[in-house]
């Protein structure tokens, strides 16, 4: 005698079987910070920064695009850099860059722009006006 009897005919569920992360993940801002200056790195590709960190490119490079925008912060480490100053002996008749007040000024120049700055210039516009011309290179 059968106890139970089982019907084939019924249609069943469907089955998802999901590999890898299946839940929404929360990243600190520091972990952010630290993967976007991971990616900012000389000669490392986003997309395998991204893979090494289980997540997508197109995350990754909207983390980039925020940090940018000045709304992500990176690591202090990544964020200080430190360009070489090139000192030009002066040519015979050369005369040094003299500002308006007669003292002299020091000549940045990034990306093909050249940046006068005079003692006394406010120091947050001159940063924000650096990375201005980084994030455009």
């Amino acid at each position: 005698m059968v106890d139970h009897t089982f019907d084939d005919s019924d249609p069943r569920g469907r089955i998802d079987i999901r590999t890898g992360v299946g839940r929404r993940r929360r990243w600190s801002d520091e972990a952010k910070g630290r993967i976007v200056a991971e990616s900012f790195a000389p000669g490392a590709v986003v997309s395998e920064v991204a893979r090494r960190h289980d997540m997508s490119p197109q995350h990754l490079f909207a983390w980039r695009k925020a940090a940018r925008a000045g709304l992500l912060t990176l690591p202090s480490d990544a964020a200080l850099e430190f360009v070489p100053v090139v000192a030009e002996a002066p040519c015979i008749g050369a005369l040094p860059v003299m500002a308006a007040s007669g003292s002299a000024a020091v000549v940045i120049e990034i990306g093909g722009a050249i940046i006068r700055a005079v003692p006394g210039v406010d120091l947050v516009w001159l940063v924000d006006l650096l990375r201005a011309i980084r994030a455009a290179i």
